[in-house]
């Protein structure tokens, strides 16, 4: 079979220009120099021949790139990172204590003393006694809203007694104004001064809109 020999490329006329200047800066070696690398070639040791089969070499497979994450997956990575770092509540809205007679988180001793002994301007008041449970809950309910939203400060709501002192709507009105929809509009409520209506009667500090 015959071997074609393989045609080298012809080179351009820039490359036959530079070849030809880098051509003229080499000085050949005279026959001395000549002789001297002969002999240090012929006194090189040559590479041993080893022994065993030929281990070929191990060619590394190229690395596939890692696929892109879905945005479900960095949804994760980001939600994971904030909660290794400063917790953060899952909602906006602030927690409130549940209030019971006479208590007043937040209010400054002066204030919660005057609210307590009947002191305060009553801005409004509403009469609960006798109607039905769901009529006097809804009826409340659009009060305290209607008052909080004319920035009223104190209000009272009546309840009456009931009878020997266990009226049903008497114990269901402080349960009423801890509803969460009401809450934050409360700072504190307490029993009313005789005059104003005593056992059977309930004192609403309502809470500031800046507060």
């Amino acid at each position: 079979m015959m071997v074609r020999k393989r045609r080298g490329r012809v080179l351009s006329d820039d490359e036959k220009s530079l070849w030809q200047r880098v051509a003229e800066t080499i000085t050949p070696l005279d026959a001395n120099q000549r002789a001297h690398m002969i002999a240090a070639l012929e006194e090189m040791a040559p590479l041993p021949v080893p022994e065993g089969p030929v281990v070929p070499a191990v060619v590394a497979k190229p690395v596939a790139a890692p696929a892109l994450a879905s945005a479900e997956a960095l949804q994760a990575l980001v939600v994971g990172a904030k909660g290794r770092g400063e917790a953060r509540p899952e909602s906006q809205t602030p927690a409130y204590l549940p209030l019971q007679h006479g208590t007043s988180p937040g209010v400054d001793r002066r204030t919660a003393d005057r609210f307590r002994r009947g002191r305060m301007v009553i801005d409004g008041r509403i009469d609960l006694h006798g109607m039905t449970q769901e009529q006097a809950h809804i009826a409340l309910h659009h009060f305290i809203e209607g008052q909080h939203a004319h920035q009223a400060r104190c209000v009272l709501v009546i309840t009456g007694k009931g009878a020997r002192g266990e009226g049903v709507l008497r114990r269901a009105v402080p349960r009423w104004l801890n509803d969460p929809r009401l809450r934050p509009l409360i700072l504190s409520f307490s029993h009313a001064q005789i005059p104003d209506g005593g056992d059977g009667a309930l004192y609403v500090l309502l809470r500031r809109h800046r507060e």
